[in-house]
């Protein structure tokens, strides 16, 4: 049997389990499921003959490399700083490896001596990113073949909460990682390309500055601006593009509320606030606010961000239960941000019934012939429960998908890469369309940010 090592069981990892489970047989697989937790290795195999859950830690080299050396396919779910080690490992005993994460420096520095094995390190194959590449360089390459040129590529992605589980005044609820959502857009200002210019968004502006999506049987979202849009202008073949932006997408007014946060300066993780063990949560948003002798933390919450008492803004706040002085925030040596997505924990975290919903909108500018045409994409997918969600899904199953396509030869490209090449992103999004990942293209009236033609600075 063909032998697949998977290394790492988390949230990420329930559906990529599945799917090679259930195509064991069909393409004679053997997977072994690593991960430092052996009891939720053994719950995501369920007792599957062609399954073998093994307690794992990556820090034990010995252990490691015994495992990736009876492997003919290493997939690594751990997170991205991690998989150097493996990396590193697959290349030494000449093991084709996969990962849905961001291809780092360390990772890229290997590229030669990978491709001078004649192996296959496919990385970027997730969600995002992941079929957000697929998806944009199977219209782009077509547009291309018909003789287009690409003057606009606006992309957006949003992991959020599925309709009938939208049960709050922010219309979200963690559907991944909570850090990552209390510090997006830190770290230097969002950078991007608007009809031939450079623009700028700093951290402290980022959020009052939002472009609006309309999904049919959806409706209305929103999305502010990815740090860097411009990192995949030349992966994409796009130097020459007017026009490249990058964006998360969240449900409208998601954005302006966030943005008080920002403002207070609760979102900080820069340094520890004293005493956050025992402080309250009306002694936390308190610390952010002038002192004064008679108004309360209330009114100058209020003052201070400059809204009034029947704003929706301010029922959000209440909804946290932010000015709560009984409940204890019980963090030691605690940032502003990690007290924050405490407190938000409380309020978003996905309940057993509740199910997520994954968003993916692109637009495609181009011109054919002297006329300047545009295509709209559109992809919503919604999780089945909360083991099988849809970012799980989203994740899990382009990095299953690639890693069969790989061991069946089909993926001949050798290297460090991520998937943007149609060997690879034709038969996955081909087969991502039978568990519900389907993208509606929809020819559109090019607008551009210049319809009138006029001289813009």
């Amino acid at each position: 049997m063909r032998k697949i090592l998977i290394i790492g069981a988390g949230r990420s990892a329930s559906s990529l389990i599945k799917y090679l489970l259930e195509k064991s047989n069909q393409e004679n697989l053997h997977v072994t499921i690593g991960d430092l937790s052996l009891e939720l290795a053994q719950r995501k195999t369920n007792n599957h003959p062609n399954a073998t859950p093994i307690a794992l830690d990556i820090n034990n080299v010995e252990q490691r490399q015994t495992e990736i050396q009876k492997a003919d396919l290493v997939i690594s779910m751990l997170p991205a700083h991690m998989h150097i080690d493996v990396a590193k490992d697959c290349v030494a005993f000449k093991k084709n490896m996969v990962t849905a994460s961001y291809i780092s420096d360390a990772m890229q520095a290997l590229d030669e001596e990978v491709k001078a094995n004649g192996l296959i390190f496919m990385n970027e194959i997730g969600l995002d990113p992941g079929i957000d590449h697929m998806s944009a360089m199977k219209v782009i390459d077509e547009i291309r073949d018909h003789g287009g040129k690409m003057i606009l590529f606006e992309s957006f992605c949003g992991g959020l909460v599925a309709p009938e589980s939208d049960t709050n005044l922010w219309n979200y609820k963690f559907t991944w990682a909570p850090r990552n959502v209390v510090l997006a857009g830190q770290g230097g200002a969002a950078k991007f390309i608007q009809e031939g210019k450079y623009k700028y968004i700093p951290y402290h502006k980022l959020f009052r500055r939002t472009e609006f999506l309309l999904v049919e049987d959806y409706g209305k979202f929103e999305a502010y601006a990815n740090r860097d849009s411009l990192k995949y202008r030349s992966v994409y073949g796009l130097d020459d593009i007017l026009t490249l932006y990058r964006g998360t997408i969240r449900r409208v007014g998601y954005s302006r509320a966030w943005n008080m946060f920002v403002q207070l300066g609760m979102t900080d993780d820069t340094y520890v606030m004293e005493n956050s063990e025992n402080m309250s949560y009306r002694d936390f948003i308190n610390a952010f606010l002038p002192y004064h002798p008679t108004d309360s933390v209330e009114i100058k919450t209020r003052l201070q961000l400059g809204i009034e008492q029947d704003d929706i803004m301010w029922d959000k706040l209440l909804e946290l239960d932010l000015f709560n002085a009984n409940k204890k925030v019980g963090l030691k040596n605690a940032t502003p941000a990690q007290i924050l997505e405490h407190i938000l924990s409380q309020s978003w975290s996905l309940q057993p019934e509740d199910k997520d919903m994954i968003v993916m909108y692109h637009k495609f500018g181009y011109e054919i012939n002297g006329v300047k045409k545009q295509i709209d994409s559109k992809m919503v997918c919604i999780g089945d429960d909360q083991t099988y969600t849809a970012m799980a899904k989203t994740v899990g199953l382009p990095v299953a998908m690639a890693a069969i396509q790989i061991l069946n030869g089909k993926i001949k490209t050798h290297g460090v890469q991520l998937p943007i090449k149609k060997e690879v992103y034709e038969p996955i999004l081909k087969e991502l369309e039978e568990f519900g990942v389907i993208f509606k293209e929809t020819q559109m009236p090019y607008v551009g940010y210049n319809p009138d033609k006029l001289i813009v600075s």
